[in-house]
């Protein structure tokens, strides 16, 4: 039997820290965490009793000299992620980084050749590309079925600033870049490129902050995207909701079909309502219910879906994931030019993906 791949952990008490450890216990003995870097000031107040005998480090610097690792976890401000990377891709680690990973497209961008130079699996936390019924949108709009994309409107609303107090660290401009877009829209604007597989060629947008809590930073907004086969997408959401919750939906247009998909419905797994064509005097009309997910850990099925193919990437030579470094910076490059069409006012063109 092969030897568990060991894992490093960077950055312990991450808001998801304790969600990717315990995703790792669906593994077995296929993985354990062998060495932790705490960063977050030192602290380890989620540090799990059966992870405390780990060897620790100060530094990724530190981590490299002395550590005896496979891969790691990096799961760090958004001001400290690129470099970790970019040092562990170098040193011959595969990199599993929770996503943004960086401020800004520019910052993420010496990523891509750090992996390339490395020879590496690399993997970011975008779990959303490992889902079932996102997958099957995927299939459908490269089988066709869709016809002619027309638009796709997104809908993602979650807590309010307040939940976490406007003095984290994920509402300073210095450590994250951004706010509401690079912590959450972000998942479902890198899942759009990825079920369309189409260049993003315009953006629109207006953020700012619009809750009752003043923050440095976009509490949300809403932007329009100019796809480049002709079709549009619309995004709105924030940190809107009084209360620990949220809400997300999509509902994507064709010329001969549409599909509302409601990704978190309670005792689902997902629900595509899928309204088909009506030749004559029958529609076709399906709700698919896709089966409920008790897995634990962060991301729960795509969660464990993404590390496993992470790890197969690394056991089969660094052949690319399902998330690509590439795809990292075109995800930051779209939330860019989000925030510079809403500061100028402007529709600004471009071509990402």
């Amino acid at each position: 039997m092969a030897h568990p791949f060991r894992i490093a952990f960077v950055g312990v008490d991450h808001p998801h820290g304790a969600g990717w450890r315990e995703l790792l216990l669906n593994l077995g003995d296929e993985v354990e965490i062998a060495a932790i870097v705490p960063r977050y000031g030192g602290s380890l107040a989620s540090l799990e009793e059966r992870n405390a005998g780990a060897a620790r480090f100060a530094t990724v610097d530190d981590l490299l000299a002395g550590g005896q690792f496979d891969g790691a976890i990096v799961a760090l401000p958004n001001n400290e992620g690129p470099e970790a990377v970019v040092k562990l891709a170098r040193a011959g680690k595969h990199v599993l980084a929770e996503k943004p990973v960086a401020r800004s497209a520019e910052e993420a961008r010496p990523i891509i050749d750090a992996v390339r130079e490395g020879g590496v699996a690399f993997q970011s936390g975008y779990t959303w590309r490992y889902d079932d019924g996102a997958n099957r949108m995927r299939d459908m709009v490269a089988d066709g079925r869709f016809g002619k994309v027309i638009s796709l409107e997104m809908t993602f609303v979650t807590s309010d600033v307040t939940r976490r107090g406007p003095s984290h660290y994920l509402f300073d401009p210095q450590v994250s870049g951004v706010g509401y877009f690079n912590w959450l829209a972000c998942h479902y604007l890198d899942l759009m490129t990825y079920v369309l597989e189409q260049s993003v060629v315009g953006i629109t947008a207006r953020t700012g902050v619009f809750g009752d809590t003043p923050i440095e930073m976009e509490d949300g907004g809403v932007a329009l995207l100019d796809l480049s086969g002709g079709g549009l997408v619309t995004f709105i959401g924030g940190y809107w909701l009084p209360r620990w919750a949220g809400e997300a939906h999509w509902c994507l247009r064709g010329s001969k079909r549409w599909v509302h998909w409601d990704p978190n419905r309670q005792g689902t797994g997902g629900v595509l309502e899928i309204h088909g064509p009506k030749p004559q005097w029958h529609a076709m009309e399906e709700t698919f219910v896709l089966p409920s997910d008790s897995t634990k850990g962060y991301g729960g099925r795509q969660g464990l879906a993404l590390v496993r193919d992470w790890l197969d990437a690394a056991r089969s030579g660094g052949r690319p994931c399902r998330n690509t470094p590439e795809s990292l910076a075109g995800t930051l490059a779209i939330i860019d030019t989000i925030l510079r069409a809403s500061a100028e006012g402007r529709r600004i063109e471009c071509k990402i993906g």
